[in-house]
């Protein structure tokens, strides 16, 4: 078999980059933040060949990223997306890219109450990528919560709801190409972690979930070097921002530009089978009262608890969890 592709007579711009990343163990090295700029700057621009795109996500895959190329990333994000309304605002950035496997979305209940506590939550998310999975676009439309399709939108819905999601396509469609193509590569590229820290909002706080706990390092360095006054990281169920009361979870808190590492313990002794199909319907039953379920509600107050400490409601974890019951206990049963 062969294929047929045009061979260039000169070097393609894009092909630097590529160079930098791939001449072996002792000639390849890291990009600066401004060469991680300027080369994922022009992948969203479509300025790269296909096979270049390709070729530029594995290595970095096989090299790993660094924290100063993770910002040069989103400084090609924030540069290239459709740039938000001047004012518009929100004080938590809650990325959700994963979807659910395992087990209900329960992480919607959660920041559902931290907008009931007056918090300004913008979330966002990709498009569906992994079948067998709910994602929170999907999720939050069968509960009637606010998704937008504008930025225009996003600031009415976080003026009278306190919440909001916008699907990444909105408002960076290629980086929202580049997710779409796990299929074809068989591997998450950088894409995946960089999309957790881009907060297109700047907001004040962000919380990210993370698969391998090293992570947590990178994603720091990076928000550090982003200027990120205050963000919250910790391994979730599915890769969503969702607490796994079955497991004792490690928050890491930065602040600034220091770091701290708090303990939530484990709530539910017993090991929890995976559900069937994730739904909304179950957090539904439990929000109305309507069903006792006692590993959803520690999910949800677990992850409003982790909420409320990464906006700062408090810098220890029992103010934070006597308040997320607090939130609990005065819900609007009729939300849902």
């Amino acid at each position: 078999m062969t294929t047929d592709f045009q061979i260039p007579r000169e070097e393609h711009p894009f092909a630097q980059y590529i160079r930098i990343l791939g001449k072996g163990k002792t000639g390849s090295r890291s990009f600066s933040r401004a060469e991680a700029h300027t080369a994922f700057g022009m992948l969203l621009r479509g300025e790269a060949d296909a096979m270049q795109v390709g070729a530029f996500l594995m290595l970095l895959r096989v090299k790993e990223e660094t924290g100063e190329e993770l910002a040069g990333f989103v400084d090609a994000c924030r540069t290239e997306m459709t740039a938000p309304p001047a004012g518009l605002s929100a004080d938590l950035d809650w990325p959700s890219y994963a979807g659910k496997r395992a087990q209900h979305p329960w992480y919607l209940l959660a920041a559902t109450l931290i907008a009931q506590a007056g918090y300004r939550v913008f979330l966002h998310g990709g498009d569906g990528h992994t079948q067998g999975r709910l994602y929170t676009e999907q999720a939050m439309q069968s509960l009637g919560l606010p998704v937008a399709d504008s930025w225009k939108q996003v600031s009415s819905q976080l003026d009278r709801d306190s919440i909001s999601y916008l699907p990444i396509r909105r408002f960076c469609a290629p980086l929202s190409q580049l997710m779409l193509l796990r299929p074809l590569l068989g591997l998450r590229s950088p894409v995946n972690t960089l999309s957790r820290m881009f907060n297109p909002l700047q907001a004040s706080a962000s919380i990210h979930s993370i698969f391998h706990p090293a992570y947590a390092e990178l994603h720091h360095a990076a928000d550090k070097l982003l200027g990120q006054p205050r963000s919250l990281v910790f391994k979730g169920d599915s890769g969503e921002v969702e607490i796994k009361p079955q497991a004792k979870t490690r928050l890491m808190l930065l602040q600034g530009q220091q770091e701290s590492e708090l303990l939530l313990p484990r709530t539910v002794a017993d090991k929890v089978a995976a559900v069937d199909q994730p739904s909304v319907a179950p957090l539904q039953a439990l929000w109305r009262g309507a069903q006792h379920d006692p590993y959803g509600r520690d999910a949800t107050l677990a992850t409003t608890a982790a909420a409320l400490l990464a906006v700062g409601f408090a810098d220890s974890l029992a103010p934070c969890q006597a308040h997320a019951t607090e939130l609990w206990n005065n819900r609007d049963k009729e939300r849902f």
